[in-house]
């Protein structure tokens, strides 16, 4: 079975300040670009641009508010993102963001939404990331980028320096987590009260990923068909394969249920915006562990743009005559 090719674009996004202390995720984009990405989505048929790395503005005074952390450089970073994936969606390409640390998310979902309206979004990740500024146990925006995106939790968002730029744009309704298992209270206490639709590895496990992938579909399908933003964070996946990330968590999707993720959102032909973040070279222990977490995140990207397990051939392949 052959996909048609679709316009990918590319966008890396080398910024780690949505975390703390934990630098090394700035250079995510370019180990994976580094893996061959490009010209293996090209195999796969794919008419990839790479619009380069974003470089984002050094902001030397960035004192905490209210206990959360370079709130500044995050807000301009993630403004100058927004910009960048509203270009590539009017390009008419599907947007591909390579992080750096999961904050990125406000500006990814957020500039995927300014240019084609309603979205739905699958967020994979052991994390939850929707603290508010006002639950947050750390002050790392990276925790909390779910919580400046969705209309339900607008009133409990404080205005914050180089954030008066967001509008929420995704609908608790619209979201579904997969993966799911280090949650703070705030974190299960919104999920609750917000009724966001989360199939906990409590869930992949009861269920089998295949059966979570259709409910998944069926939920957000059910009542129209929107555009799909895919957020993945490596994390997701148990360290045991992917080790080299900030915050990893026991117990996480195997590589196979990573992958199936990625080739059935494919499958529904709504797939317009991904991200991939949170690869940490610095948080490998050994050159094995990162190339096993970089390589992971290129196979999961593959399984985006239609790579299939099972073999793929070109559209035009015809077999030689003797």
């Amino acid at each position: 079975l052959h996909q048609q090719a679709r316009k990918v674009g590319l966008i890396g996004a080398p910024f780690a300040k949505g975390q703390q202390p934990r630098s090394g995720v700035e250079r995510g984009p370019d180990l994976i670009r580094a893996a061959g990405l490009l010209h293996r989505l090209q195999e796969l048929g794919e008419e990839i641009h790479d619009y380069g790395n974003l470089t984002f503005e050094d902001i030397a005074e960035d004192e905490p508010v209210g206990g959360v952390k370079h709130v500044r450089a995050v807000g301009r970073a993630n403004q100058t993102l927004s910009e960048a994936v509203r270009a590539v969606k009017m390009d008419g390409r599907v947007s591909v963001m390579l992080g750096g640390d999961h904050s990125l998310a406000i500006g990814s979902i957020h500039g995927h939404a300014a240019a084609v309206g309603q979205l739905a979004v699958v967020w994979v990740d052991a994390h939850a990331d929707i603290n508010t500024p006002l639950t947050t146990p750390t002050g790392n925006i990276h925790g909390q980028a779910m919580s400046y995106l969705l209309h339900e939790l607008c009133s409990k968002i404080p205005t914050l320096p180089n954030f008066s730029w967001i509008k929420p744009c995704v609908s608790a309704k619209d979201l579904v987590y997969i993966g799911l298992r280090d949650l703070d209270a705030a974190e299960h206490y919104i999920l609750k009260l917000l009724g966001v639709k989360v199939f906990s590895m409590t869930e992949v496990d009861r269920l089998g990923i295949a059966r979570v992938m259709e409910e998944t579909s069926e939920y957000l399908c059910a009542r129209a068909k929107k555009p799909i933003h895919l957020s993945y964070d490596i994390d997701a996946i148990d360290p045991s394969v992917t080790p080299a990330t900030g915050t990893p968590a026991a117990g996480g999707l195997t590589y196979r249920e990573g992958v199936y993720i990625t080739e059935h959102l494919c499958q529904t032909g709504l797939l317009s915006g991904v991200d991939l973040v949170e690869v940490n070279p610095f948080r490998g222990q050994t050159e094995h562990a990162i190339q096993s977490t970089v390589s992971t995140a290129v196979d999961l990207l593959l399984g985006c743009f239609g790579r299939r397990r099972e073999g793929n051939h070109p559209a035009d392949f015809i077999l030689p005559e003797p």
